[in-house]
Order: structure tokens, then sequence, then C-alpha cells
């Protein structure tokens, strides 16, 4: 079941000792609220607090950052202070620069971050998608592991059952046991597990920097599918992505399906929100 997340400023969530001078809201985020923050050291620093967080959240999402950065070598805000109910970053750009370079270089560097496979697909322990959990169970069986940890639990989700008639729901379940024939088979390698345009920032130096991580081994087109899906981000990121990473087949006629966990996560959180239903029933009517 989902939590409120907390809205209010305190102190406490900087480090013992730090002072704050001013913290300003800043938008997004299921899971917590976010501040951009004025240290009375002059420095500035973005703080991510929620006290109804499910314990271990915020450790949980260093740990992805660090791991995108020291395994993948993706480009991710320096971790200032982690602590039970909030995160501590450094404060970059707020602004994209949008510009086709910088696009460019986004595609490049998820594609240099694919580039770090293992021979199954998971994480040593289980995770959080927003304020859900991330099932991560080791499979070297990519669809299998598609179909049981990232399809099939949304539907035992209260939201997503009231949503959908118990037909549909069956319907999903029997698009997971065809997976094998509508997806290619697919090595397992590092992902950024929740990769839209919101999660991808400017650095100091206008260079992409990418923030709020769900990290595991699995498809690398899970993360392309979101960016296609999710709108508002340039042909330039995907040319050169494809370009370091050259497709099988077609590979914008399975970014709806590979995005079907995204909106099931969307249902679940938020309920029968009309364009996301809608948006799984056209998947599963096509690919039937």
């Amino acid at each position: 079941m989902l939590t409120e997340k907390s809205d209010e400023w305190t102190p406490d969530l900087l480090p013992p000792g730090v002072e704050a001078l001013r913290a300003e809201p800043l938008t997004g985020g299921v899971a917590h609220t976010a501040w951009r923050v004025a240290l009375a050291d002059g420095r500035s620093v973005v703080v991510k607090g929620g006290r109804s967080v499910p314990e271990g959240f915020f450790g949980q999402e260093a740990e992805s950052l660090e791991a995108l950065r020291d395994i993948g070598g993706l480009p991710t805000p320096e971790i200032l202070h982690v602590g039970p109910h909030s995160l501590v970053l450094e404060a970059l750009k707020s602004e994209l620069p949008d510009t086709p370079q910088f696009w460019e270089a986004a595609g490049r560097a998820v594609a240099a971050l694919h580039d770090h496979g293992l021979d199954r697909h998971g994480w040593h322990h289980d995770g959080m998608l927003g304020l859900l959990p991330q099932e991560n169970g080791w499979d070297e069986d990519g669809h299998r592991f598609f179909a049981e940890h990232r399809i099939l639990p949304y539907l035992r989700e209260p939201k997503v059952e009231a949503a959908f008639e118990p037909a549909e729901l069956r319907a999903i379940e029997r698009l997971c046991s065809r997976l094998p024939e509508l997806l290619p088979e697919a090595p397992a390698v590092l992902v950024h597990g929740d990769l839209w345009r919101a999660n991808i920032i400017a650095g100091l130096d206008d260079s992409p920097v990418f923030i709020d991580p769900a990290v595991y081994y699995g498809w690398a087109e899970i993360d392309v599918s979101m960016m296609y899906c999710t709108g508002g981000v340039p042909e330039e990121f995907f040319a050169a992505y494809y370009e370091m990473r050259p497709p099988v087949g077609d590979w914008r006629e399975r970014m709806t399906l590979l995005n079907l966990r995204e909106w099931l996560c969307v249902v679940a959180h938020f309920g029968a929100e009309e364009k996301y239903v809608t948006f799984i029933r056209d998947v599963v009517k096509r690919f039937s």
C-alpha cells in the first residue's frame, strides 16, 4: 500500500551541524519531497526527504547512484549524506540545455552504461520503483524475469485490480506467456531502471547527469522504451544510442510492449487514470 509523502521541511534532514539558510521546494517526486537548499557555508545542495518512505529507501537510492557511476560509468550527482529520512546531493543545474549535442551525449552515455553486462537478470536485493517494491530475484531467463518480476506483480496491486476487469488481467497474463515470441533474446546489462526525461539533469558544464535510478541487470531496451514512450526526448538521443548499440530488427515496434511495466506502475500508484489504462489496453490488444 502507498503512504502519503511528507512535504514539511525540517532542519534535521541535513547532517548534524549543517545549517540551512533557506530551502525551496522542487517539483516532482512520487515517494518524497525535494528541496534546493542554500547552506550557511555557501554551498547549494538538493535534499530529498520523506518520513513515510519505507525503511532503507534513501540508502537504496544512494546505492543505485553509486552503481551507475562506479560500475556503469554514468555521471551522477555526488552523494553528500544519507540519513534515515533524507538523501543530500550536490546541486547541479535545474534547466537542461535541450540542444542536439546534449541529447546525443545522453544517448551515448546510456549506451556506454549498457555495455556492462552480467550472465543473469536481477540484483542482489529487491528495490523500489516509486513507493512500490521492485522484485529483483536472479534469473538467467530474461523473458521469465520480465514477466514474473516486472509485469505480473503489478496485477496484484489493489489499484490495478480496480482499474481492469478480471478478463483484462488474464489477457495480460497470457501476453506474458508469449513474450519469447514477441521480444528478441537480449543479454542482461546494467540499467538505470527509471529512465525518463525528468531523471536527466545538467551538470555545471552542461553535460548530462542522471538521477533517481532503480538499478538492476536487465534488458537494455527497458531504459530506451521509457525514454521513448514517456515523451519529450528528441530523436538525437535515440540516434546516438543506436549508433553505438545497433538494434535487432525494428526497435520502435517493441517499445510500447517493453514499457508496459512503467504504465502498470503508474496505475498501481495513482489508480485508473484514463490515459494510462488506455495505453495498457492498446498494448494488450496489439500484441495478443
